[in-house]
């Protein structure tokens, strides 16, 4: 019986759904979410796969089915989801889809920290940024005409879509943040350098306790 653990790993989630599609061993799992481009939305290595399966069979959402030897090969063990699986799968998905929840990029955690950084350093680091959201554009574009040339079906491409959508809303924030902290506009770089001169100034006093501090005692 499953312990009703919750498991929040993607990886666990696309196990899940290509098992609804038929049972399967982890090599073939794992040639399947290649072949379809999974990695490029979901983080995936073959070892992580192994544990990932193991912590889905302890929790009683999959099973083995079988074990197959193929010549000299090491033996597979071919696996299928269970009704408690595809229960557990379904309202995974269905909450995934209706409730958005609280990300942490590392983008936006580099942006609450940013004064730590002056302004004349974090221009050319923006600057960088766009070119390799520009690059990151192109690839998309490259991909997409990629996916009409195939005639693949919308269905099998929307993570692509959504991928380039936010990377357009990244880049055009990017850019404008840029903008804004060339011109000052509001004040921000003139208050970010102020802010920056205290801090610097709160670390080094003048007559202070640091070791230049602490240099000057004994050469007196």
């Amino acid at each position: 019986m499953p312990s009703n653990k919750r498991i929040t790993n993607p990886l666990a989630l696309a196990v899940l759904t290509h098992l609804y599609e038929q049972p399967r061993h982890p090599y073939e799992l794992a040639a399947t979410l290649r072949e379809r481009r999974k990695e490029a939305s979901i983080k995936l290595n073959y070892g992580s796969l192994y544990t990932v399966i193991e912590g889905l069979e302890r929790e009683g959402y999959i099973e083995a089915l079988e074990t197959r030897r193929e010549g000299r090969r090491p033996e597979k063990t071919v696996y299928r989801i269970k009704d408690s699986g595809v229960a557990y799968m379904l309202e995974w998905m269905r909450e995934l889809v209706s409730v958005p929840v609280k990300e942490y990029p590392q983008y936006e955690a580099a942006l609450s920290l940013l004064p730590v950084l002056p302004p004349e350093e974090v221009i050319p680091l923006l600057e960088a940024r766009i070119r390799f959201l520009k690059k990151t554009l192109e690839a998309c574009a490259a991909e997409a005409e990629e996916c009409r040339q195939m005639k693949l079906p919308r269905l099998f491409s929307i993570e692509n879509e959504y991928f380039e959508a936010m990377t357009r809303t990244e880049l055009g924030f990017t850019e404008s943040l840029l903008r804004d902290i060339r011109t000052d506009a509001g004040g921000l770089t003139r208050l970010w350098r102020q802010m920056r001169a205290q801090v610097l100034g709160s670390r080094n006093p003048p007559g202070g306790t640091g070791k230049s501090a602490s240099k000057r005692k004994r050469k007196s």
